[in-house]
């Protein structure tokens, strides 16, 4: 299905060229819970609109609001994480037709606060929904928002679902998870490998609901032509690496199938979890071809009350700490720390915050640099010692 852009009457941000979206999303329940918590939402930010795939693939034509990709997984038990996901997609999408579908001179700038504002909005009101009603005490849940602006995606994470980023045939993961064992594993106090099967990885530090308050991360990524995003949640990245997503992505060119044969292999493989996925080809006379010298990964946008503006020197995924609560009820699926796995995840934080405090030596380079840079200064002032002495000695001499 084509899905032709709206006018506009705000400048485009890539003047008379294009981004072209060819997108799909697929969800399902897995092979071992009766309820699926997990939520997925694609929208037009420039009518506001949600797409429905039950036709099939959409092929979008981004006009100058952009477009919006979400993936949310539910905790609290059925009812309370179906419908935690459920009001966080509602939420940011309501936030964002509010703050930025009205904007009349949309700019990245903009589009990044209005992607911080919208998340935090959200939390807020699945928090106070919690207070209200007791019975979905606890209730929370992750958040992996994409937005295209532009020929640039940003994206806000909060939890554990991820965004991979596939170009060349590789795929890399543009989020950080928000998990006790990315806490260890940055500590130096787990491998990766020894991460991935721990019993404890679906333990996550941040969720929206939770808590008062959240401190989004917020990154961006330049696109390329040919670029393939995939945002999923940990039920299929838990079950299907990275390598995996990257070479079917690559030889599947439609991206419904591409969604259907992810979640077939994380069934195969157990499917103990809700599945869910949303995959986003990028094509279009906006953007140019990838070369050798492109960077794709994390990277943090640096903006106010996110992240990267609460560790301006070393941007991580840290969570602000004191604000995770150990989590009342048990449950499948990911959840929040007890109190002690809350303590093992400060350690770990305190350890990675002594490692950054430590200065390491400049290399010889940067040392010859520094040098060479400020041998001009130490040679005007010893031109300026000698001149002094040489005046010294003259009115000697003439006493």
């Amino acid at each position: 299905m084509t899905v032709s852009a709206l006018n506009s009457n705000s400048a485009h941000p890539t003047g008379d060229r294009r981004v072209v979206a060819r997108v799909f999303a697929l969800t399902d329940v897995g092979q071992s819970r009766e309820h699926n918590e997990v939520t997925f939402l694609v929208a037009n930010l420039e009518s506001g609109a949600t797409l429905s795939f039950e036709e099939g693939v959409h092929e979008v034509t981004a006009d100058a609001h952009g477009l919006l990709f979400l993936v949310a997984d539910g905790m609290g038990g059925a009812a309370s994480g179906e419908l935690a996901s459920s009001m966080a997609g509602q939420l940011v999408l309501e936030g964002l037709r509010e703050s930025w579908s009205k904007a009349a001179t949309p700019d990245v700038a903009t589009f990044a606060e209005a992607l911080r504002d919208a998340t935090g909005l959200a939390n807020t009101r699945i928090h106070q929904h919690a207070r209200e009603n007791p019975e979905h005490r606890g209730m929370g849940t992750t958040a992996t928002i994409a937005g295209l602006f532009g020929d640039r995606l940003f994206v806000v994470q909060v939890g554990d679902s991820r965004a991979y980023m596939v170009r060349d045939g590789l795929a890399r993961q543009i989020t950080k998870d928000q998990s006790l064992m990315q806490r260890l594993v940055e500590a130096g106090e787990l491998t990766p490998e020894e991460a991935e099967v721990s019993d404890r990885r679906n333990i996550i530090l941040q969720a929206l609901g939770p808590e008062a308050q959240i401190t989004v991360d917020l990154t961006h990524q330049q696109l390329r032509r040919g670029d393939t995003l995939i945002l999923c949640s940990d039920g299929l990245s838990g079950l299907v690496r990275g390598e995996e997503i990257g070479a079917l992505t690559t030889t599947e060119p439609d991206v419904r199938l591409v969604c259907r044969k992810l979640v077939d292999r994380a069934n195969a493989r157990g499917g103990p979890d809700n599945i869910t996925v949303i995959a986003v080809q990028f094509e279009g006379d906006a953007l140019v071809a990838s070369t050798a010298t492109d960077s794709v990964g994390y990277t943090a946008y640096p903006l106010e009350g996110t992240l990267y503006d609460q560790t301006r020197e070393m941007p991580t995924s840290r969570p602000p700490r004191n604000t995770i609560k150990s989590d009342p009820t048990p449950r499948q699926g990911v959840r929040m720390p007890t109190r002690s796995e809350q303590r093992e995840a400060d350690a770990a934080q305190r350890n990675i915050d002594d490692k950054a405090s430590v200065v390491a030596p400049l290399p010889e380079p940067a040392i010859a640099e520094r040098k060479r840079a400020v041998q001009p200064l130490f040679m005007l002032l010893g031109s300026v010692a000698v001149a002094a002495l040489v005046w010294t000695a003259m009115q000697l001499l003439r006493r």
